[in-house]
């Protein structure tokens, strides 16, 4: 396609520019990277991205972690005096020590202007009702999200403090168009409302925003959450507290979500040779933040396992990085069982392809040295025989992964619910 080429370098001459512009501005105070690239010459005068690739070493969350420890309670990557900051936030913590997060004004408005796209690809407008079903917290995107709803004029409705029937009466109450939450809590939301007698056909709910999980690109998933709420359409997004928002959801194709590419460069590469991953073929993402100068990343190797869409203008227009299946699981979350590789995402696909489980639990325990995995369900109030929905299920597991996986029914509300990331998986 002789488009593509064009546009392309289009994206990449910016990610140069503004490349060259943060390297000028965190060198030399920046403590983090001044240390880090010591043996590289000249960092501000890197010419091209192969060249930037090839000089600047990757960076890990290790080394923030051990940076934070050896230099509390914010570390060194600060590109400012501490004077120059006016927001903290902190990761969620369940890949290890939570860690801590500034940002000065013009970092923050950054990230702003990342998430006003995010909206906007969802089809926000000034006339929508947002209403963000989370308590406020130290998480970075709770915050982005509604700052950034409040920018392009939406009523913007805040769920803290509510337990989830009072939620569902002032998303109904106060004509709300979009939800924004996790995947999991939109469920649960729907769920709530099935126990209560709330009527969601009587919602005006059109989007759906999620994020937090990788639930928002499962199929499954995202048929599950449409069918508990009538005429609403899931959009998936991602991000993290390190980078801030990354990516947004295809108009178009529903599961793939493109990359802000005017906000990062992203390179994907095997997580074993740390080379440039094919496209089609899994790998992990890596990001330079481009515009976060006061707590930049270099290169950072965010975990996160994604596949490359080919390249070229996608349905919708755009010509930014598309990753296929949203974020497809996290090179800490991949359990071996017997010789295979199992994702969390390929596991939830699976259970709520099925359909009838309201909720569930993965136990991943060690049977001769062999990784076993057994799961509990609860079955939704619909079902009406437990005992064939486990049957389905093992045989839904055998079918998809050749694995024997043991499922066991357990009664309704023993397993636990949350608004945040769910945390499914039990490790014995």
């Amino acid at each position: 396609m002789p488009e593509v080429f064009p546009r392309r370098l289009t994206i990449v001459n910016s990610q140069i520019d503004q490349l060259r512009a943060l390297l000028g501005a965190i060198f030399p105070g920046n403590q983090f990277y001044a240390k880090k690239l010591q043996a590289v010459q000249a960092p501000q005068k890197i010419a091209n991205l192969n060249q930037f690739t090839e000089k600047v070493p990757f960076t890990t969350k290790q080394e923030l972690t051990s940076d934070q420890q050896a230099n509390p309670p914010y570390g060194s990557n600060l590109t400012f005096p501490l004077e120059r900051y006016t927001r903290c936030h902190q990761t969620s913590g369940t890949a290890g020590a939570p860690l801590r997060w500034l940002d000065t004004p013009e970092s923050w408005n950054w990230m702003l202007a990342s998430w006003e796209r995010v909206l906007r690809a969802a089809g926000s407008t000034p006339a929508d009702r947002i209403f963000f079903a989370f308590s406020f917290g130290p998480f970075l995107g709770f915050w982005l999200a509604f700052e950034a709803a409040l920018r392009i004029g939406c009523l913007c409705l805040p769920g803290g403090g509510l337990n989830s029937a009072a939620r569902l009466r002032a998303i109904l109450d106060q004509g709300t168009t979009i939800l924004c939450c996790t995947p999991t809590y939109a469920i649960r939301l729907g769920e709530v409302a099935a126990d209560e007698k709330i009527d969601l056909t009587a919602s005006q709910v059109r989007i759906i925003l999620v994020a937090g999980e990788p639930g928002g690109s499962i199929p499954a998933t995202r048929a599950r959450i449409e069918e508990l709420w009538p005429g609403a359409r899931v959009f998936d997004h991602h991000g993290m507290t390190e980078t801030g928002p990354v990516t947004f959801e295809c108009p178009l194709r529903p599961g793939v979500l493109h990359v802000l590419e005017g906000a990062y460069i992203a390179e994907v590469i095997d997580p074993v040779t740390c080379q440039a991953a094919p496209n089609g073929q899994v790998g992990e993402l890596v990001l330079t933040t481009l515009g976060r100068t006061g707590s930049p990343l270099l290169r950072y190797r965010t975990g996160d396992m994604v596949r490359l869409a080919p390249e070229g203008i996608c349905e919708c227009g755009r010509s930014e990085l598309g990753l296929e299946g949203g974020i497809l699981g996290r090179t800490d979350d991949m359990v071996i069982v017997r010789g295979v590789n199992v994702y969390p995402s390929a596991v939830e696909e699976i259970i709520r392809g099925c359909g009838g489980v309201a909720e569930y639990q993965v136990h991943v325990g060690a049977s001769q040295s062999l990784s076993e995995l057994t799961i509990q369900v609860e079955a939704d109030s619909n079902c009406r025989d437990t005992g064939a929905l486990a049957q389905e299920l093992e045989k839904a597991f055998q079918s998809a992964l050749a694995l024997r996986v043991g499922v066991t029914n357990v009664p309704h509300g023993t397993l636990p619910r949350s608004e945040m990331k769910a945390k499914r998986w039990v490790r014995t």
